[in-house]
């Protein structure tokens, strides 16, 4: 199942193609480049690319700028997944800003690291109004840390509080998306394997990391469901919760194999 110069193979094309594009990155960011926002698509489409992982995409992404994605988190994968696919923003933890190498990756691709509590919430709060002025998306995990891949955590409401930001059509979509890790070589991918993709609790990176690059072909499936507004609900809390049994259900139903089910909205206060 593991092959060691698989691993050698994919963590050697990964750091050349990364300190390769490291230059051209910085030089976008420095000089306001329009590319900046368009580079990082690449660069993950890459690496997705090296790292063996297929997408099975489904449903429809929001063409709404901007837009709020909110997605479970299981994997640092999720970020290469997500960032293919969608032209936007991270949204993440301040201490991942000090992470060496990671950490510099992050702030090349505009993320935005931000204390759920303390004296800089009022300003992180304008930093991402600002973003989302400026026509960006973000990506959020609700969560707040990472699963194990078989389940969905409950959404933090307060990670939802720029969601009664008022665009030019209205207040901001925000779009429930599913990512689930379903096959392994085209096989399905059971619990017990999952764990090696997943990366959560106390499991140390770099071993995390040897291991999953010797692994043969990832299948994962992203599921866009349909946007919503907080006109939709009577609350912040009730918005957080319904993206949260949306995501679930299709984590859900991605790992068991069955089409998914559309939760009907909640009456509007």
């Amino acid at each position: 199942m593991f092959s060691n110069l698989r691993g050698a193979l994919r963590l050697t094309l990964f750091l050349g193609l990364t300190l390769a594009t490291i230059p051209i990155q910085s030089m976008c960011l420095k000089f306001g480049w329009r590319w900046q926002s368009r580079y990082p698509i690449f660069h993950h489409r890459m690496v997705c690319r090296l790292f063996g992982i297929e997408l099975d995409v489904r449903g429809d992404m929001s063409n709404t700028h901007p837009t709020l994605f909110v997605a479970n988190h299981a994997s640092y994968i999720d970020i290469e997944i997500l960032g293919s696919l969608i032209e936007g923003s991270f949204i993440a933890k301040a201490e991942i800003a000090d992470w060496p190498f990671f950490g510099l990756l992050a702030k090349l691709q505009r993320s935005i690291f931000v204390e759920r509590r303390g004296p800089r919430v009022r300003e992180q709060r304008e930093m991402l109004l600002d973003r989302l002025r400026s026509g960006d998306n973000l990506i959020l995990f609700p969560e707040g840390t990472s699963n194990d891949g078989n389940r969905t955590l409950p959404f933090k409401s307060s990670l939802f509080a720029i969601a009664d930001f008022e665009t030019a059509n209205g207040r901001l979509a925000v779009q429930p998306v599913s990512i689930a890790y379903t096959h392994l070589d085209g096989i399905p991918l059971g619990r017990h394997l999952r764990p090696f993709f997943a990366w959560y609790g106390d499991m140390d990176l770099v071993p995390h990391l040897w291991s999953l690059v010797r692994l043969g072909r990832l299948t994962a499936r992203v599921q866009f469901h349909p946007p919503v507004t907080l006109d939709d609900f009577p609350s912040r809390k009730e918005m957080a919760d319904y993206c949260q049994r949306v995501v679930a259900g299709g984590v859900s139903s991605a790992l068991a194999g069955r089409p998914v089910r559309q939760l009907a909205l909640p009456a509007a206060a």
